[in-house]
């Protein structure tokens, strides 16, 4: 196995030992790009691996715009916005705009100031996710951010991959606090699927009562 296929390996595998023997032998692995563009930064964020991330950021490493979206660096966000106002907009190489990353991956902080900036809240990533910030937001149960999004006027009733909505995602995840806030602002209750199922039937197929109840209750008003 190639270093860099082993280097990549080892971060998603949250090998950090590994991770730290490679970076030893060849620090340039820290700037290495994958098949699909993902640095090593976003694949361990992408895959959970907090202590590789942070042990990567101890390195120094110089992070895109759309890297320090994901980590939350603030700072980085604004300096590189500055030099160039039109990443506002732009898509990292796996197909996500910077807006996007830092609602997934949580940072209220990040997803205000790139709003106030201009970018486009309902921007569709460029990859077969279809996601929008919104239904990131709403797949890592971020409450306030997908609040801050909504109000920004993110679509409540977006619909991607085989027919999903944001409220299908919440209903399935027993979010009951998300699921009550996407009907406030709109969703639909009886939005179908491809394959026919509605945010109730998802609830209740996972057991999440208090959804279900709240669900039904919504419906039973429509």
């Amino acid at each position: 196995m190639e270093a860099k296929e082993a280097f990549f390996a080892a971060v998603k595998e949250g090998d950090l030992a590994r991770v730290k023997e490679l970076l030893d032998a060849d620090a340039s692995l820290a700037q290495a790009r994958g098949a699909t563009g993902e640095t090593p930064v976003l694949l361990s964020i992408f895959h959970g691996r907090r202590e590789i991330r942070d042990f990567l950021l101890a390195r120094g490493i110089e992070l895109d715009v759309f890297e320090a979206a994901a980590a939350g660096n603030l700072g980085r966000v604004t300096q590189w916005i500055a030099q160039d106002a039109s990443l506002v907009n732009a898509f990292s190489p796996q197909g996500f705009p910077a807006l996007a990353l830092a609602a997934f991956c949580g940072h209220l902080a990040i997803v205000n100031f790139l709003l106030g900036q201009g970018a486009d809240v309902n921007a569709v990533a460029r990859n077969t996710s279809g996601y929008t910030a919104l239904t990131g937001a709403v797949t890592s149960g971020q409450v306030e951010i997908s609040a801050a999004l909504l109000a920004a006027g993110a679509k409540a009733n977006y619909r991607y991959a085989q027919g999903y909505s944001p409220l299908h995602s919440a209903a399935a995840s027993g979010n009951a606090r998300l699921v009550t806030m996407l009907l406030e602002r709109g969703a639909d209750p009886a939005a179908r699927m491809d394959d026919g199922k509605t945010p109730l039937s998802l609830a209740e197929s996972k057991g999440h009562q208090e959804v279900a109840a709240l669900l039904k209750q919504r419906s039973a008003k429509t």
